[in-house]
């Protein structure tokens, strides 16, 4: 239940409501939209989960499945390198934020594009969230040095600039075309 509610938060931040040009609802499904997968994986090198971004109506579709994660609530991020080096994913570089605004949607300068809401896990290892970030590109997230997903160990503030607090990666994937 507690994933439930994560994901219904988590599209209230990211506003569904809007339309874009054509008079389709942000985050309506595309026919033939453009899907990119990237598999979890721990520091360890251990299987923890797969995201998936898919082209929707004005934006971009993420959502997170996770099993074998630590219970409790974790900031979930898109990062600007597709490098997932371990022990600490730092090659994955900090938030993806082709606009420039600064972390979060609590703050009033937020939130970067990468900005996701945070990852509830329960006691069985297992968590899920799904959000649409308007206006982000597949072109956008799969560039030149390609986008990772990254879990991180502590919970987001969703305003505190640059990562809102959320402490180490604790899990990272590299996005794909798929």
């Amino acid at each position: 239940m507690r994933g439930t509610a994560g994901i219904i938060a988590g599209l209230a931040l990211f506003g569904l409501a809007g339309c874009d040009e054509h008079g389709v609802a942000t985050g309506a499904p595309l026919a033939g939209g453009a899907t990119a997968v990237a598999t979890l994986h721990t520091a360890d090198g251990g299987e923890v989960g797969r995201a998936t971004a898919t082209e929707v109506a004005g934006g971009l579709r993420i959502t997170i499945d996770t099993h074998g994660m630590p219970p409790g609530t974790h900031g979930a991020h898109i990062h600007t390198v597709g490098h997932c080096d371990a022990p600490d994913f730092a090659t994955a570089g900090g938030h993806w934020n082709p606009t420039g605004m600064k972390h979060g949607s609590m703050n009033p300068q937020g939130p970067h594009e990468g900005d996701m809401p945070n990852l509830v896990i329960g006691t069985d290892g297992r968590g899920a969230i799904g959000a649409t970030i308007p206006g982000a590109t597949m072109a956008g997230l799969l560039d030149a040095d390609g986008s990772a997903i990254v879990v991180h160990a502590n919970q987001d503030d969703l305003m505190t600039d640059p990562s809102g607090n959320s402490g180490a990666r604790i899990a990272c994937g590299i996005f794909g075309a798929s």
